[in-house]
């Protein structure tokens, strides 16, 4: 006969390093469909060789796609700066050092992604 051990449970703490753990592993999960649908699309229906501005204006003229597409830009984006504040929090001792790295690291996420979301939203004009 065999003893079973009662689960032990852990209590988490709520800080920014456990939300930005829990961000990677959600948003991990939410990349694969949104890239597979993507290179699917992109690369096997339509053929690279046929995309141009033409059929980029085309797939922007509905607000589906375009949605589409900058949920496909946040959640890669972020989660490749996180994945990057992972790396330098490896190699940076100083805590000071890290919060700078973290502030520079979210402002230039910020920037970064406003530029591709204004590009996205405004940046085709359909008749």
């Amino acid at each position: 006969m065999t003893a079973t051990t009662p689960a032990r449970t852990v209590a988490r703490p709520r800080n920014f390093e456990t939300k930005a753990w829990l961000f990677m592993r959600y948003s991990g999960v939410l990349l694969i469909p949104l890239v597979w649908i993507h290179v699917l699309i992109q690369d096997v229906l339509v053929g690279v060789h046929a995309i141009d501005l033409d059929y980029v204006a085309m797939r922007w003229a509905t607000l589906g796609w375009r949605v589409y597409d900058m949920a496909l830009l946040a959640f890669t984006f972020a989660h490749g700066m996180n994945g990057l504040r992972n790396v330098l929090n490896d190699y940076l001792r100083s805590p000071r050092l890290r919060r700078v790295a973290d502030v520079v690291l979210l402002v230039g996420w910020i920037v970064i992604s406003a530029i591709g979301a204004v590009a996205i939203v405004g940046g085709v004009r359909t008749p």
